[in-house]
């Protein structure tokens, strides 16, 4: 009786030592994928699965750089507006023909635009700490200033890719694939892995955490809380380059409303994903998964007659105010 009672005692606590919050969305995400066959019987193809992942990736590409700035006790609301704005230069860029040989004019297209991207998320980094100013009013500013110079830009209208050349080379980058693989697949999880690790594996990872669970201990632990707050907003920066660089090849052209409500689809994503809004926890594969479960439930309501497609903005709402009071209830249970 006494061994059994030990094996009773040691079951019970290793159900305790599950994470409900890392669990949740992958159980979602399995109890989405049965919904979507019951509602549609071509949901489950392999062709209509990949086509989901693929138009994800935008989402899922930010909500890793999200995921960052969030484990870290930030926020940033600007990244829909600097979508529009990165590729709006990168676009002008290349139909200014500086450079004569296509391939070599992409390339350095490309550079102009993770260079771009880099510095946006490093000026948000810099008013968040150095001019100490709330994460969501700094954010909320540079998002009215880059969208406000995208519509300067575009003249209040569309900026598009000229040079049929350069769109030909580019286009394999979103529409092209790999030993069957979608290129923004690839380029998904290739993403997710380099957040990973250095979230969970290297010291800068710990030190983002640390600074999301407590910013006095760990500026007494001595972290410069500054630069690995700001870091993370650089991270944004370039996360939101890459997935410029997936957007551009898509659809040739960018205008002021580009990437409206990106920034509400990545931060649901990322608490969908079980990284808690308030900082401390960061959960990578989590948001990955919680970009997939919002791709998917759109998917689903256009596949069947339930729901409007036209309700897609208010169920993705739903969803992280359900989300947000799912976490409360875990943290409170624990």
């Amino acid at each position: 009786m006494t061994n059994l009672a030990v094996d009773t005692t040691k079951a019970q606590r290793s159900w305790k030592d599950i994470d409900l919050r890392a669990v949740a969305p992958f159980v979602a995400l399995a109890l989405l994928l049965v919904l979507g066959s019951f509602a549609n019987p071509n949901f489950l193809s392999i062709d209509n699965l990949l086509n989901v992942i693929t138009r994800s990736a935008f989402i899922a590409i930010i909500a890793i750089g999200a995921t960052f700035v969030i484990s870290a006790g930030g926020l940033d609301l600007s990244v829909g507006a600097m979508v529009a704005f990165v590729a709006s230069l990168m676009i002008m860029f290349i139909n200014s023909g500086a450079i004569a040989d296509p391939a070599m004019m992409l390339v350095a297209a490309m550079v102009l635009a993770v260079a771009i991207g880099a510095t946006c998320g490093l000026a948000n980094g810099l008013i968040t700490t150095v001019g100490r100013i709330e994460p969501f009013i700094a954010t909320l500013g540079t998002m009215g200033i880059f969208r406000g110079l995208t519509t300067w830009l575009s003249q209040g209208g569309a900026i598009t890719l000229r040079d049929p050349n350069i769109m030909k080379l580019y286009r394999p980058a979103y529409f092209g694939s790999v030993l069957g693989a979608p290129v923004p697949i690839i380029v998904i999880f290739a993403m997710a892995a380099i957040g990973a690790f250095i979230l969970y594996r290297t010291r800068y990872g710990r030190h983002v955490v640390a600074v999301g669970s407590n910013e006095d201990v760990a500026r007494y632990s001595g972290i410069s809380v500054n630069r690995v707050r700001t870091a993370t907003y650089v991270i944004q920066g370039l996360c939101v380059a890459v997935a410029v660089l997936l957007y551009v090849p898509r659809l040739g052209s960018t205008s002021a409303t580009t990437g409206i409500l990106w920034e509400l689809q990545a931060i649901t994503a990322v608490v969908v994903g079980g990284t808690a809004l308030r900082g401390g926890v960061g959960r990578v594969w989590g948001t990955i998964c919680g970009a997939f479960i919002l791709e998917i439930v759109g998917n689903i309501m256009l596949l069947s007659n339930f729901v409007s497609e036209y309700l897609i903005g208010a169920i993705q709402g739903a969803i992280i105010i359900i989300a947000m009071l799912v976490q409360r209830s875990l943290v409170r249970k624990t």
